[in-house]
């Protein structure tokens, strides 16, 4: 990577060249016109897989408010069997990036320590196996900006729970977590909220899954196998992923210092310590018949 941190005031931008020292002027395939009012401070080169990428970092002298807490909350739980869950009641099947194409990674990798060090075919042979990498690497990063976007419609909070996804990433399902993305996803998110305007907050992580949302129970530690959380005090059934979802929900909005309610949301800020506020059947019910997937 090449870095000009200072590019003067000298006329270096002409239609689809840029004029970068020592290497006079380039062509380059502009994706967007720059803004007006925006002023071009700083040049990347960023070498890839796929070819040599100019990145160019603009400033402009405006104050852009931070999202206030008001509107619709959502709690949003990550996991292995389904990527994410909310707690208005939708399940996100986990895409496999790697998994699809992990047959002709293996296959090209195989052929690879059969070719010989320095030559031109293993030069060729690793430039092709690094293009499949970024292609994985592209799918994935796309994937995670257009579900960030389909999160924050018709929504005013999203509350996350607050993880070091490095650890999870050394433990038994290390490849599994790694081709999932979450820290990407829960960044790209963030990003995602301040632009839209949504309000964005980590919430503690301790017992999601071991407390009831409808009347704040503690209902004991679940194994892995168990995908359905059922409360004997209050009867609240529900799949686990969403009661966790609306744990982390009712944490969020009660760190705030509001109810639910006040967020007309309709359930209880069970999960938080709080007593339990009763809701309404028929938004259980309708938030049941909302489950559904999307790959």
């Amino acid at each position: 990577m090449i870095v000009y941190p200072q590019l003067g005031k000298a006329q270096f931008l002409r239609g689809n060249q840029i004029k970068l020292p020592q290497l006079g002027w380039l062509e380059y395939v502009k994706s967007r016109e720059i803004p007006d009012g925006f002023i071009v401070k700083q040049a990347r080169i960023v070498r890839k897989a796929s070819g040599y990428f100019v990145m160019l970092t603009l400033e402009c002298d405006i104050n852009v408010p931070s999202p206030v807490s008001s509107g619709h909350p959502v709690g949003l739980d990550l996991g292995l069997d389904k990527f994410a869950a909310t707690s208005d009641g939708l399940l996100i099947e986990r895409p496999r990036f790697l998994n699809s194409l992990h047959r002709k990674l293996k296959l090209l990798q195989r052929r690879l320590k059969h070719k010989q060090k320095g030559s031109n075919n293993r030069h060729k042979l690793n430039r092709k196996i690094a293009r499949l990498h970024q292609r994985i690497s592209d799918t994935r990063k796309d994937w995670h900006f257009k579900l960030a976007h389909k999160l924050c419609d018709d929504i005013g909070m999203m509350f996350v729970e607050d993880i070091d996804f490095r650890t999870w990433a050394k433990g038994m399902l290390g490849k599994h977590t790694l081709d999932a993305g979450f820290g990407q996803f829960i960044e790209i998110l963030k990003w995602v909220c301040w632009k839209r305007g949504v309000y964005f907050e980590k919430v503690n992580k301790d017992y999601t899954s071991q407390v009831c949302p409808q009347c704040d129970t503690h209902t004991g530690k679940k194994e892995l196998k168990d995908r359905i959380h059922s409360c004997l005090e209050c009867g609240y059934t529900t799949h686990r992923d969403v009661a966790a979802a609306q744990v982390i929900r009712n944490r969020g909005v009660s760190a705030l210092g509001r109810s639910v309610e006040e967020n007309a949301c309709g359930d209880g800020l069970a999960g938080t310590g709080n007593s339990l506020v009763k809701s309404r059947k028929s938004r259980n019910k309708s938030g049941e018949a909302r489950l559904q997937s999307a790959s």
